[in-house]
């Protein structure tokens, strides 16, 4: 690895460790929002759901992401009398536990098959998407291959495929002992540490496979095969997903429009809460 890239992964993960403890701060204040579990595809599916508007949204996590750590802002915020608002936890993330996480070829595709069953099981079925990191990644496969359940897109931090560089950027976090007590508490009062440490270093594995197996393609064919309407929102100065990632997708996902927040960075929709929600009100709600 050169000298240059190695300090731009450095930098990378020392960021990363900044976006997982403003999740953890965020997400105190949405504890108190009711959850329920409901049987979904053979597991028990955690989720929280606020609103009573006539528009259904799921909210999709990011990697061992739930729909408190991750989603805080929305639960509490988002319109309830235009929208109803779910927040799920994906199987092995959260407290949809057990089974464990897994992270074979398709757990992508899995999540996305759970996410539809749940919302159809939830009574809706035609609803809208609201994906982050992973999330967004697992809303295209959901879009694409489900078509017709899926009313409106919101994703951001996304990507549809994996470069080398992005691999090694996600490596340097391996090591969970290497990022400070305060970064690794959130996780592991959530999962304990084992748990916590043998899921992320799945996560990275899990990730990387898809340069081994398809040349980096995560989601490249469903992307093509979306039809909704569709708005990528994007941090410009985000560490984990560079821009070539948000050009991708507003280039393939046909008819989709965007919004920068030019000193965004992972976080937008935590950092930038109110800001983002009325983007994403205004965008689920245009006729």
């Amino acid at each position: 690895m050169s000298t240059v890239l190695l300090s731009r992964v450095v930098r990378a993960s020392d960021r990363l460790q900044l976006v997982l403890r403003h999740v953890a701060m965020a997400s105190t204040s949405a504890e108190s929002i009711p959850h329920q579990k409901v049987e979904v595809n053979g597991v028990n599916i955690n989720y929280a759901k606020v609103g009573t508007g006539d528009h259904p949204v799921l909210l999709m996590p990011g990697a061992l992401g739930s729909a408190v750590t991750d989603f805080a802002p929305q639960l509490e915020k988002l319109n309830r009398q235009k929208l109803t608002v779910v927040g799920w936890d994906p199987r092995g993330y959260g407290k949809s536990r057990p089974p464990d996480r897994g992270f074979g070829i398709d757990f992508f595709h899995q999540d996305a098959a759970d996410a539809a069953a749940l919302m159809q099981k939830l009574g809706f079925d035609k609803f809208s998407l609201a994906g982050w990191s992973d999330g967004a990644i697992t809303a295209i496969i959901l879009a694409g291959t489900y078509p017709q359940l899926v009313r409106k897109m919101v994703i951001w931090g996304g990507n549809a495929y994996v470069t080398e560089k992005d691999s090694e950027m996600y490596e340097a976090t391996r090591d969970i002992s290497n990022w400070s007590e305060r970064m690794r508490a959130p996780m592991i009062n959530m999962y304990g540490e084992e748990y916590f440490r043998k899921t992320w270093e799945g996560w990275i594995e899990g990730i990387t496979q898809f340069l081994e197996q398809r040349n980096g393609d995560i989601c490249k064919t469903e992307a093509n095969q979306v039809t909704c309407p569709t708005f990528i929102l994007h941090g410009v100065k985000d560490p984990m997903v560079p821009g070539f990632h948000p050009d991708y997708l507003h280039k393939h996902l046909k008819g989709s429009r965007r919004h920068d927040f030019p000193d965004g960075k992972h976080n937008i929709h935590l950092r930038y809460a109110d800001e983002f929600n009325k983007l994403m009100e205004d965008f689920l709600m245009e006729e």
